[in-house]
C-alpha cells in the first residue's frame, strides 16, 4: 500500500513541476512518477545542504516540487526536454 502511495504522490509532484517549468505537454505519466519521486530525494538532499527542513506534508510535497524542478531544469540543459 505503501508503495501505491509514494507513486501517486510522486506523479503529483512530478506533474506539479512540469506546470511549473512548463513541460506538461512533453512529459506522459511514467515520467511525471520518475521525475517527482528522483526530484523528491534531490529536494531533501538541496534543502539539507542549506540547513533547511520540511515540516508537514504540505512542506514535503513544497520541497518535493522544488526538487523536481531542479531535476526537469538539469534535464533541459542535458537536451532531454526542450
Amino acid at each position: 500500500m505503501e508503495l501505491i502511495i509514494n507513486l501517486i504522490v510522486g506523479g503529483i509532484i512530478g506533474w506539479l513541476a512540469s506546470l511549473v517549468m512548463k513541460t506538461g505537454n512533453q512529459m506522459g505519466v511514467i515520467a511525471n512518477v520518475v521525475v517527482g519521486i528522483i526530484g523528491s530525494g534531490l529536494g531533501a538532499w538541496a534543502f539539507s545542504l542549506v540547513g533547511l527542513a520540511a515540516y508537514g506534508a504540505l512542506g514535503r510535497v513544497i520541497m518535493g516540487v522544488v526538487g523536481a524542478a531542479l531535476l526537469i531544469a538539469l534535464l533541459r540543459g542535458l537536451g532531454v526536454y526542450k
